[in-house]
């Protein structure tokens, strides 16, 4: 997390069609010492009891290829070398140590939270698949790890083989990515066969020579085992774009540049209009909502209600993920999550960051 400063130093106008007033004195340095202080206490009002720990002036994402601590970044993501998670690993650290293969999604979060890892990089939404929902409930279930940036990654489904194309019978790959690439599978006419794993699959091919199979994965799996990329851009959808959340135990409380985003999560209480009413709160605020997602609660997800003479009814608990157009050091925020606590049975700020653009 990071804090977008508030204030800003009053432009001058100067030029013809402006009327003239007195100077604009700056204000001084302590007042703005004082400004940025407040902006700090109400964001610790904000994460306390553990929520969030921030340490101040410390960069959201580490120095491009350092962690702060004189060494390179350690970054957990989900798979083998060779997979769009690598890739997006690489994109937000230029120059960073991957921990020990993470099997898992779950192994990424517990890597940060255990310390073994500085940063974990998570993919939570694609263009064309949407949600990736198990990295949402993998949010809940650690709850010190925190969203401090996210990366928008353009996927390029690339064919690889070990030579140019030729004498390539059939093409392998994970479902998502055949799923993706259809149209032009079935112009090349060849047996389309899916596996767990692209990358690994990638490696196969390479290390034993395989040269009838072709591999739908990513440039950075091709030149990552030496097979030849024999055409890029294969999906059907050229927009086809993942969303990666950078996760980490600490936010940070360095100035966060415009736009910014806030991820909330919450649970409510039963009754009429109950999401409507959680999300008037924002409205009332002038907070700009821009996705909403919904999980049923684990830890108690059945709810059984008493219909009186027409029986019991029984209902899913949910837990709502909402994204939020602004960082959370804004008052109008703060206004809105304190209101939101009113009529919620929890609410917890999952992470405030820079959006990627």
């Amino acid at each position: 997390m990071a804090i977008r400063c508030l204030y800003r130093p009053p432009a001058r106008a100067t030029g013809a069609g402006f009327r003239k007033h007195a100077p604009v004195r700056p204000k001084p340095a302590e007042g703005l010492e004082a400004e940025k202080a407040a902006i700090l206490e109400r964001l610790e009002r904000i994460y306390r009891d553990g929520e969030v720990r921030f340490e101040k002036n410390k960069s959201v994402l580490f120095p491009p290829g350092g962690s702060g601590q004189g060494r390179p970044v350690r970054v957990a993501y989900q798979g083998v070398r060779g997979s769009y998670c690598q890739e997006a690993a690489v994109r937000a650290f230029r120059r960073c140590d991957a921990v020990p293969c993470c099997e898992g999604m779950d192994s990424a979060f517990a890597a940060v939270e255990s310390g073994s890892a500085d940063r974990a990089v998570v993919p939570v939404e694609n263009s064309l698949d949407g949600v990736i929902e198990r990295n949402y409930d993998l949010m809940l279930r650690h709850p010190e790890v925190r969203v401090v940036g996210e990366l928008l990654l353009p996927i390029n489904h690339c064919l690889l083989g070990v030579n140019g194309g030729y004498g390539i019978k059939r093409v392998v790959s994970h479902p998502q990515a055949l799923a993706h690439c259809q149209v032009r599978l079935a112009d090349l006419g060849v047996e389309i066969e899916a596996v767990d794993n692209a990358a690994t699959a990638a490696r196969f091919v390479a290390e034993n020579g395989v040269r009838d199979t072709g591999v739908i994965g990513s440039s950075v799996a091709g030149r990552e085992f030496g097979l030849r990329v024999i055409e890029e851009n294969m999906q059907d959808d050229s927009s086809n774009t993942t969303r990666f959340f950078v996760l980490g135990k600490e936010a940070a409380a360095g100035p966060l540049p415009s736009p910014a985003r806030t991820t909330v999560a919450f649970s409510l209480e039963e009754g009429t209009a109950a999401l409507y009413k959680a999300l008037e709160v924002f409205a009332a605020q002038d907070v700009k909502v821009s996705g909403i997602q919904s999980r049923p609660l684990r830890e108690n997800p059945i709810r059984v209600v008493d219909g009186g003479d027409a029986g019991s009814f029984t209902y899913f608990e949910y837990v709502f993920f909402v994204d939020l157009e602004v960082s959370v050091a804004h008052p109008a925020v703060e206004e809105a999550l304190a209101e939101l606590g009113h009529i919620a049975t929890f609410v917890r700020v999952l992470g405030s960051y820079s959006l990627d653009s």
